[in-house]
């Protein structure tokens, strides 16, 4: 009962909103704190370093690939979404495509449909360096 009542965490002050009635068209790059209510047609990216936060509203909607830090979702995402830290799904996400994670929270009501990935900081691609090989010697 009191876990319906409960709204998503916000983390972040938000240094960028589209609004409710506002549509993006393209891709969205950003740092800090983008919070949406619109609609967002094309990939939606965090620069990299940052511990930048997207917050979904309910009403909010995101077509194309997420590849945020941490994410706090209300709303509906069409594309897969790549929690690099920490992903919050509410009671009204809904998301049509994977979700890579390192940490995940989710509650009663939220809906994935794809798979549920866990990325934790070890796996990571590890480059690995080849030793060189040896030359043969060839006597003539």
């Amino acid at each position: 009962m009191w876990g319906n009542m409960r709204k998503p965490k916000q983390s972040a002050k938000i240094d960028s909103l589209i609004g409710q009635n506002s549509e993006i068209r393209g891709d969205v790059v950003f740092s800090g704190g983008l919070h949406v209510d619109g609609t967002v047609r094309g990939n939606v990216i965090a620069e990299e370093g940052t511990g930048s936060v997207l917050t979904l509203s309910e009403r909010g909607i995101i077509e194309g690939e997420v590849k945020v830090p941490n994410v706090v979702l209300n709303g509906t995402i069409v594309g897969d979404v790549h929690a690099l830290e920490h992903i919050e799904l509410a009671t009204r996400a809904r998301v049509n495509g994977n979700v890579y994670y390192n940490l995940i929270e989710m509650a009663m009501g939220a809906e994935v449909n794809g798979n549920l990935v866990h990325r934790a900081e070890a796996d990571k691609p590890v480059v690995s360096i080849k030793p060189e090989e040896k030359k043969a010697n060839v006597d003539s």
